[in-house]
């Protein structure tokens, strides 16, 4: 008689269920922030309308007209009106992102890699290096961040280029100092102590243990950096000192239409709206952003 022999299944072991990923939570506070969400919202649209400004630009930015001078919103053909020199206002404000969302990044992102390297060596190493950083740096705290960019561009000579050469130049002690405080309250933590027992280097410990471990509150500090690098970058074309003329730029045509704000106030309101609604949004998106690279409010 054949006899059948009973297979013992086993049941599979049930799966564990995996927490939420570290991407996953940042994104999840991220998008439960509105106010990040509208700030992140008005960037891109910023940032899309000036890089497909080619395409979408109803007229060229250059071209002036003398029987269209300062016509108002809402005219045919010229949605916000136009200015002194009879040019579309929507069309400048367009081409014109190009330049003011350059000013206001580019230097705030070479300063914090600039801060990057500085911080963390005063930080970790301490000592004279410590010391010869700091007290360097704290001179620049001895004046006033407009002000000192206004000197560095007045010695060097106006223009875009200078322009963001000297703010980056007056953003380095700000951002050095918070990447310094935080590698501070780092370097005693019991992973950077267990790592340095086990024999890995100074260049391994800065860039696999404090490095990852900064650049998130350097993140949160230059974002918010970059609408108040904005702002004053359009406070130095106001002044003549940045993006020339007829270069369009929302802080020359600021400054181009304060010649006829009792005439056609449009002309310098609109641009100086426009200023402080991207502003804003770069205020927002870094308040989400520390809110959601804060481990307590990700749990």
């Amino acid at each position: 008689m054949a006899t059948t022999t009973a297979l013992a299944v086993e049941p599979l072991p049930a799966r564990s269920r995996r927490g939420p990923t570290a991407v996953g939570s940042f994104l999840r506070v991220f998008f439960r922030d509105r106010q990040a969400l509208v700030g992140a919202l008005i960037i891109a649209i910023a940032g899309g309308a000036a890089l497909a400004a080619p395409l979408i630009s109803p007229w060229d930015p250059l071209t002036s007209g003398a029987a269209e001078r300062l016509a108002p919103v809402g005219t045919p053909g010229h949605l916000l009106g136009t200015d002194e020199q009879g040019r579309d206002i929507l069309s400048r404000l367009i081409w014109g992102g190009r330049a003011s969302l350059l000013v206001g990044i580019l230097p705030t992102v070479a300063a914090g890699i600039v801060a990057l390297g500085l911080g963390l060596l005063a930080g970790y190493v301490g000592g004279l290096l410590d010391h010869l950083i700091m007290r360097t740096l704290d001179v620049f705290f001895a004046f006033p961040l407009v002000l000192l960019a206004i000197a560095i561009v007045g010695v060097i000579g106006p223009g875009m280029q200078n322009q963001m050469f000297a703010l980056a130049v007056v953003l380095v002690p700000y951002a050095t100092r918070v990447v310094r405080t935080a590698t501070l309250s780092v370097t005693p933590l019991e992973f950077v102590e267990g790592a340095r027992a086990l024999g890995a280097g100074r260049g391994r410990l800065i860039g696999r243990h404090l490095m990852p471990n900064v650049l998130p509150p350097l993140l949160v500090y230059t974002s918010t950096l970059v609408g108040m690098m904005i702002v004053a970058s359009a406070g130095l074309s106001f002044l003549g000192l940045g993006v020339q003329p007829p270069t369009p730029d929302w802080g020359v045509m600021v400054g181009n239409g304060r010649l006829v704000l009792y005439r056609a106030a449009h002309v310098a309101t609109i641009p100086g709206i426009i200023i402080v609604v991207v502003a804003l949004a770069f205020n927002f998106v870094g308040d989400g952003l520390r809110e959601a690279l804060d481990p307590r409010a990700r749990r």
